[in-house]
């Protein structure tokens, strides 16, 4: 998989729709896919919280090194047996688990790495998102692109159903589970008529997902 050349800005961002989600008893957390901790940063700064990150690409772990207080570098499952049990207020996992070979097994462990009170915060891709829709139902085209739902180094795909349903087999409780990022075109409306409305999932890009271990 190719997570060196990814577009210019990609480790950088911080996503300030996904910090809303954050509680604020959180004290001690842990960004999944930290990239160049500038979200776990925010999350410092926001809580004063100690923020530990795991991050794939070795230049954007080193540049997290800077500003999160332990940074594990390469894949996630590499280092699920070194993280403390209940320990964790909140894990991140910002569009990151689609990118897993077995992300139901991830949050399988690491629910048990969190605290009592603790909860697991993820933004997922929604396959559903209706550009995707068009170019499989209008178009016959399933290619992967270099960013987005279909972005190459995805191996996973999830509905707002099938995220939910992820969570509850494992014995998660969902506290909150809303579309983010929603589009703009009126298109999503029309191609619902058919359906009574039935499937405005398809307005947003992703689902973000707030689940508890009991």
């Amino acid at each position: 998989m190719d997570y060196n050349n990814k577009p210019s800005g990609y480790y950088q961002h911080v996503r300030e729709e996904m910090l809303a989600f954050l509680p604020t008893t959180s004290k001690k957390i842990l960004d999944v896919g930290c990239a160049q901790g500038a979200f776990g940063l925010a999350m410092k700064t926001k809580n004063n919280a100690e923020v530990w990150g795991i991050e794939l690409t070795p230049a954007a772990a080193e540049k997290a090194k800077e500003v999160l207080d332990k940074v594990f570098i390469g894949p996630c499952e590499q280092f699920l047996d070194e993280l403390p049990d209940n320990y964790f207020d909140t894990v991140y996992f910002n569009d990151v688990l689609e990118h897993m070979q077995d992300p139901y097994k991830v949050l399988e462990i690491i629910k048990t790495k969190l605290s009592d009170s603790g909860v697991v915060i993820s933004s997922i891709p929604n396959i559903r998102y209706y550009e995707v829709f068009e170019e499989m139902y209008f178009k016959e085209n399933f290619e992967y692109k270099e960013e987005g739902v279909l972005d190459k180094t995805h191996l996973r795909f999830f509905t707002k159903k099938s995220i939910r349903k992820m969570y509850e087999d494992l014995g998660f409780k969902i506290i909150s589970h809303v579309g983010i990022n929603k589009g703009k075109s009126l298109r999503p409306y029309l191609y619902n008529i058919p359906r009574l409305f039935k499937g405005l999932d398809m307005r947003f890009l992703q689902f973000a997902t707030v689940a508890s271990k009991s």
